[in-house]
C-alpha cells in the first residue's frame, strides 16, 4: 500500500476519489450519484463516464487534474479490492483506450507505473500477445 493510506479502497469510494482528483468531473459526479440506479455495483458504467471525460480533457488540451488524476488511478490499482482493480484495468483504462483510439497514447506520460503497466497489458491482450489481461505479469490476474 502506499504510504499514507491504510486501508483497501473499496468499490463504493472509487467515484469519490477520482471525483475530488478532477474537479472538472464533479457535476457529471454529481447527476450519477443523484440517480437511484447509481451504486457500486454500477461502477463499470460510471468508470465509463469517468474516461469519456478524460478523453474530451486531453483533446481539448486540458490536462492539468492528470496528473492528480492518475495519483488517484494508480492508487486504485495498488490499493483497490480485487474488483476495484479490475474495474480500474478494464473499466477504466480500456474505456479510455477505446474511447480514444488511436490518439490513446497521449495518455502515456500521464500514467503512473503500475498503471502504465495494466496499460500495457491491455494493449498486449488486444493485439493478440497474450491469453487475457495480465498474462505477462506476476502480479493479479485481470
Amino acid at each position: 500500500m502506499t504510504e499514507g493510506h491504510a486501508k483497501t479502497i473499496a468499490p463504493d469510494e472509487v467515484l469519490e476519489l477520482l471525483a475530488a482528483a478532477c474537479p472538472s468531473f464533479l457535476a457529471r459526479w454529481e447527476e450519477l450519484r443523484a440517480d437511484d440506479s447509481y451504486g457500486p455495483e454500477r461502477l463499470y458504467p460510471a468508470l465509463g463516464s469517468f474516461a469519456r471525460h478524460l478523453v474530451t480533457l486531453l483533446e481539448s488540451g486540458a490536462t492539468g487534474e492528470f496528473a492528480a488524476v492518475f495519483d488517484v488511478v494508480e492508487r486504485l490499482h495498488t490499493e483497490g479490492d480485487s474488483y476495484v482493480q479490475e474495474a480500474a484495468t478494464v473499466g477504466l483504462l480500456e474505456g479510455m483506450q477505446n474511447i480514444a483510439g488511436a490518439s490513446s497514447s497521449r495518455f502515456l506520460p500521464f500514467l503512473r507505473p503500475q498503471t502504465a503497466m495494466w496499460w500495457h497489458e491491455l494493449n498486449r491482450f488486444w493485439a493478440g500477445e497474450a491469453p487475457h489481461v495480465g498474462a505477462g505479469t506476476k502480479q493479479r490476474p485481470s
